[in-house]
Formats: C-alpha cells, structure tokens, sequence
C-alpha cells in the first residue's frame, strides 16, 4: 500500500513539473516570429502596395517635414499610436443529452436432435430455446455555460521596430505607470500595414496582425491578489 502511494505522488510530480516552472510567474506571451502570419508577410508582396518614386516631380516637397509631407510612421525607429478599444462580451450555453439501449436474443430450436440431449443433462428447466440473451443500456447527460466580458481602453505609443520585406510594420510599444508603490504595465506588438495607420498617426487593436496585448502590473496590491508560492505549489503536486 505504501509503495502504491509512493508510486502515484511521484507520477503526480512528474506530472506537476511542468506547471511548477510558471509558479510566481505571469503567462507568457506567444512570441509572432516564426508564425504563419510572419511567414507570410516574408515571402511576399502585400496586393496593393507600390512604391512611389521620391524624385517625381511635384509643386510641392515631398519632405516628411514639409507642410503636406505624410508623417506617419514608416521608418524603423518612427513612432506611432495604437488605439485600444476593447468592449466585449459573449455568452455560451450548451447541452447535451444521449441514451441507448439495445437487446439480443440467441436460441437453439434444433441441433440434429443433440437439444433433446441437452436440455436433459441442464438441471430444471433448461432449455436452449434462449440459449443467449444479452441487454445493454447507456444513458449521458452534459450540460455547459460561459459568460464573459471584457472593457479596456487605453492609448499607447509604439516604435517601429522592422520593415517586413512585403512593406508591413513590425512594432512594439510598452508603457509603465507608478502610482505609489503599484506599477501598471502595458505592451503591444504585432504587424501593421502602413495603409491602415491614419493620418493622424495612429492605428486601432484590431488592424494589428498576431497582436499580444498585455495589461497587468506587480507592486504590492498585486501581491496580496496572488495567492503564495506553497499554495500554489500545493493546488498543482496534490490531486485531489
């Protein structure tokens, strides 16, 4: 019994280890290199995207510090603002309900005359008229629900950390606020097109290519939200 005992809280372990390296940490965000969408935007041209001479002739320069110059970012280390917007909510509801059964029934009614053999050797009354009966039945029953909603809306200021080969934009922007002893954390990153980043330079969530969002914070009301380490440790190492 001790040996089982033992043998089951270290299968429990093993299977805990995975989980212990994210204890006191945040989850991490998927990192977009790599990912289909950055393929992409690597092995191509995005449909619409020309490029303009910068000697064509025109009564006006074509400086972006000029006064009709377009100065949105567009350049690696230019800076733009990314609108976030977020106001939504969804609702799930799901059920389920299954139910079977089935019957079978065998019987020997003649067998070269060997039945009347048989039934004489089965005590009482045997008989192979139902030599075979099975009966099964299965019954399930599910039910499920999910609400959610989220709000958060917030302006941030992102850098132009590449130009994709295809012309896309790959930016990044954090943002860190202390409030006395409480710090707000924000960061955004994903892929832009330049045609999507308005004339007043900025650009909303939702035109943004892999995004990752991130809005938390660490101090000491975090702190005391987070449950400890050992308890931590104890919900994943115990299973029950």
């Amino acid at each position: 019994m001790t040996v089982r005992i033992g043998t089951i809280a270290a299968m429990a372990a093993l299977a805990a280890c995975g989980q212990l390296e994210e204890v006191g940490k945040t989850p991490a965000l998927t990192q977009p290199s790599g990912g289909n969408e950055h393929f992409a935007m690597t092995a191509g041209a995005v449909p619409g995207q020309r490029a303009v001479p910068q000697n064509s002739p025109s009564l006006w320069t074509g400086g972006r510090t000029s006064l009709l110059g377009d100065r949105r970012a567009a350049q690696r280390g230019d800076i733009m603002t990314v609108v976030i917007e977020i106001d939504e909510s969804a609702q799930i509801n799901n059920r389920s309900q299954r139910g079977r059964s089935g019957s079978q029934s065998a019987g020997v009614g003649s067998l070269m005359g060997l039945e009347t053999v048989i039934e004489d050797i089965l005590p009482g009354d045997g008989s192979l008229a139902d030599a075979v009966e099975l009966n099964s039945e299965s019954d399930f029953s599910g039910s499920g629900s999910i609400r959610r909603a989220e709000k958060l809306t917030l302006r941030v200021a992102a850098t132009v950390l590449e130009v994709m080969p295809n012309g896309a934009l790959r930016i990044e922007g954090t943002q860190e606020v202390r409030v006395n002893n409480e710090v707000r954390v924000l960061l955004v990153s994903g892929f832009v097109r330049p045609g999507d980043v308005t004339r007043q330079n900025e650009i909303t969530y939702d035109k943004i290519a892999s995004a990752r969002i991130s809005y938390g914070g660490r101090g000491h009301i975090t702190a005391m939200q987070a449950p400890r380490y050992g308890q931590q440790v104890a919900d994943v190492i115990l299973p029950f």
